[in-house]
């Protein structure tokens, strides 16, 4: 059964950092795209960050280009977000995902397993 849990949310001021991990269980961690959306209040889910997990260059969305980073560990199945100079426009409900199929891209109705979310607030 495949599972995905994000963790590492919380509430920062602007300007603050903060480290999302999404830990992977239930099938091989490799072959795959994983990728990083956020659903603020009102507002559809969105792409933010993804990445092949065999490797290759990460895509970003270009309201976090410079900002944040995805990365992960193959080897303890672990998908990251590193989240700097966050801005209270980031604040959401940031969820990890999986996609088995070949496609890498910011559809959401692409992604196969989502994770339970995490929430990051930043205030002004």
């Amino acid at each position: 059964q495949v599972q995905l849990v994000e963790s590492g949310g919380g509430s920062v001021q602007a300007g603050g950092s903060l480290r999302l991990s999404c830990a992977a269980s239930g099938y091989t961690y490799s072959g795959y795209c994983m990728g990083w959306f956020r659903q603020a209040p009102g507002k559809e889910r969105e792409g933010v960050a993804n990445i092949y997990t065999d490797g290759g260059s990460p895509f970003y969305a270009d309201s976090v280009k410079g900002r944040f980073t995805i990365s992960q560990d193959n080897a303890k199945n672990t998908l990251y977000l590193q989240m700097n100079s966050l801005k209270p426009e980031d604040t959401a409900m940031y969820y990890c995902a999986a996609e088995f199929s070949g496609y890498c891209g910011f559809r959401v109705g692409r992604y196969n397993y989502w994770g339970q979310g995490t929430q990051v607030t930043v205030s002004s």
